[in-house]
């Protein structure tokens, strides 16, 4: 069950982690030539993605919160890094980013030390089911 509850709220993170990423990138080629003027934040707050931005970085944080109130920190911490994954290989997509050998093996590694830490947190959690429990006090 907790297994199922990870993998969606994974999976809702990334989500709303991407969606924000990718929204301020769509918000920040609408509000072009950067100024740092009124008329410039007259053109971000103009772009219906600087709010998709806003849902997805609200979104994230809530999930990122009920996440951590259930899921082991380290793994947690590492899973959340799989936005970098999504927003790259989606900036290929949208933005005509180039897929290069040093984000396809950033990317393996990452998988990699998730895939490690998960690993690690599943036989520790084994571990201390199979460990008859000891009283704290004599």
């Amino acid at each position: 069950m907790m297994k199922r509850f990870y993998i969606l709220g994974f999976l809702a993170l990334i989500i709303f982690d991407t969606l924000a990423q990718v929204s301020f990138k769509f918000a920040s080629v609408h509000a072009e030539p950067l100024t740092m003027d009124a008329a410039w934040l007259v053109r971000v707050f103009g772009a219906p993605w600087i709010y998709g931005a806003f849902v997805g970085y609200i979104g994230a944080f809530f999930t990122w919160m009920t996440l951590l109130k259930y899921a082991p920190v380290g793994p947690a911490f590492a899973a959340s890094h799989l936005e970098l994954i999504s927003v790259t290989l989606i900036s290929v997509w949208l933005f005509d980013d180039t897929l290069t050998w040093p984000k396809i093996i950033g990317g393996a590694l990452i998988i990699a030390g998730i895939l490690c830490l998960a690993r690690s947190e599943d036989k520790e959690s084994k571990t201390v089911e199979a460990e008859p429990s000891q009283p704290l006090v004599s």
